[in-house]
Parts: C-alpha cells; sequence; structure tokens
C-alpha cells in the first residue's frame, strides 16, 4: 500500500501546476499570487483522494452538496482543511450546513439569512458569508439580481451572526470570452460600489469568481478567490447539470 499510484501523483501535480497558473495569472494581472486563495471543489471527489490534495498543500475544500458534504467531512475532519460551502443552500439545511462550514458563499436571499441567523443565535456563534450574484442573468443559476445586491447587502448586515465577506458569482459556461469576462465585471463592480458606500458591519475582502476554465480571466477582472476542481481533480463521472440543474425545483425554492 505504501507505492504511489499514477493518480496520487496526479493530484499532486494538477495542484502544483494549477498554483502555478494561478501565481503566472496574479501577476500578469498586478496582483501577488500570495494574495488570490485557492479553493479546492471537491464535488463528486472521494476522501481519499481529497486526502491526497490536502496533503500536497491544498487546504480549503469547497462543496456543493449538503449531504454529500456531511457523509465527507466525517471522514477527512481530523484532516486540517477549512469547509466552504458554495452550493445553492436550502432553508430546510441550514442546521447541517453548520456543522461543517466554515464559509458560506451562496447566500443569495433573506429568507435564507434569516434562518441562518435563527440557527447561528441558538448556537452562539457567528458565520462568515459571501453574498451570491446572478451575474449571468439566466434563469437556471442562482444568486441575487445585480440590481438588487446592494439592498440584499443592506439587509443582511443587519443580521448580528452574519458576517459579509465579500461576494460570489458563477461565471457564464461559454466559449465566448467577452461574455465571461463581462459577468466578473458585473461582480467586481457591485464589490466596488459596496465598498464605496461604506456600509455598517460589511467587510469586503473576497471575490469568489473563477473556475477551472475561466480563473484566469476571472483573477485579470479583480478575483482573489477562485474554487477549482477539475483541474485538479480531473473529469468528473457526474453530469454538471447534476450541480447546477438547468431548472430550478420547487424543492430548490425553499
Amino acid at each position: 500500500a505504501g507505492t504511489m499510484t499514477g493518480d496520487d501523483m496526479s493530484i499532486k501535480e494538477n495542484l502544483e501546476q494549477v498554483n502555478q497558473n494561478i501565481a503566472d495569472a496574479a501577476i500578469k494581472a498586478g496582483k501577488r499570487p500570495e494574495d488570490i486563495t485557492l479553493i479546492m471543489a471537491t464535488k463528486t471527489v472521494d476522501p481519499d483522494r481529497i486526502r491526497e490534495a490536502i496533503k500536497a498543500g491544498g487546504h480549503i475544500i469547497a462543496e456543493n452538496k449538503v449531504q454529500e458534504a456531511l457523509k465527507k467531512y466525517d471522514a477527512l475532519k481530523n484532516d486540517g482543511a477549512e469547509w466552504h460551502f458554495i452550493g445553492h443552500l436550502q432553508t430546510n439545511k441550514v442546521k447541517d450546513v453548520l456543522k461543517f462550514a466554515n464559509m458560506i458563499h451562496s447566500v443569495d436571499r433573506l429568507q435564507l439569512a434569516e434562518k441562518l441567523d435563527q440557527r447561528l443565535q441558538q448556537e452562539g456563534r457567528a458565520m462568515d458569508i459571501l453574498i451570491q450574484v446572478n451575474t449571468s442573468q439566466e434563469d437556471s443559476k442562482y444568486g441575487v439580481s445585480p440590481e438588487e445586491a446592494i439592498p440584499l447587502i443592506r439587509q443582511v448586515a443587519k443580521y448580528d451572526t452574519l458576517h459579509i465577506r465579500g461576494l460570489m458569482t458563477i461565471g457564464l459556461f461559454t466559449k465566448d470570452e467577452v461574455k465571461i469576462r463581462k459577468c466578473f465585471k458585473v461582480l467586481k463592480e457591485i464589490y466596488d460600489n459596496s465598498i464605496k458606500e461604506g456600509l455598517d458591519r460589511v467587510c469586503m475582502k473576497y471575490l469568489s469568481m473563477g473556475m477551472s476554465g475561466d480563473f484566469q480571466i476571472a483573477i485579470e477582472e479583480g478575483a482573489n478567490m477562485v474554487r477549482i476542481g477539475t483541474a485538479i481533480f480531473g473529469a468528473r463521472n457526474t453530469p454538471d447539470a447534476y450541480y447546477w440543474p438547468s431548472e430550478k425545483t420547487d424543492s430548490d425554492r425553499t
């Protein structure tokens, strides 16, 4: 069992390559590589392979589905990683998400903020969150609309337990760089505007945008937190539609 399989090697090598690409993109954008935080998107990746990535220096894990995350957290909770939740969060999963998450990237409506606050009050603690914005304006994507973003930030900031630390978006799934870039520009503009407004109790620090296919563009446009799965762990067996359904179902509206 002591021998490393090719797969284990490749996760380490992939992670090194991704870190190099992030550093190159940062320098090209006039930023410092260490100012960009890499988050490993681990949906469908089993605990053993995630552990390899942690050993190779990846220290933030991001999950999309609460039940899947809980199973893996059980196996990996002593491995020293930080856990972020980046998927659509149903209100009935709030109690469960708080069992593992250090940060939630996907707060996109007041009802969810209210439920998170109630639960956090009970537990006597606070949570770092990002507000998710639907910058591509697609019906299939979650997130508050760009024009509603600042009003939502104001409302969510009133909850003591929720510490707004930035914004998140999922760029358009397209090969058209101009359209992808536009999504990131929209998020950056909201980020800058919310800083200008000096909103009470909002500490804008993170712009979570960019994934395996578009993180270089995202970094050029101001991303300092990138969510990368495929480039580290290889292609997934489960179709993306399982994680980002093309239509929001009623159960997801809760």
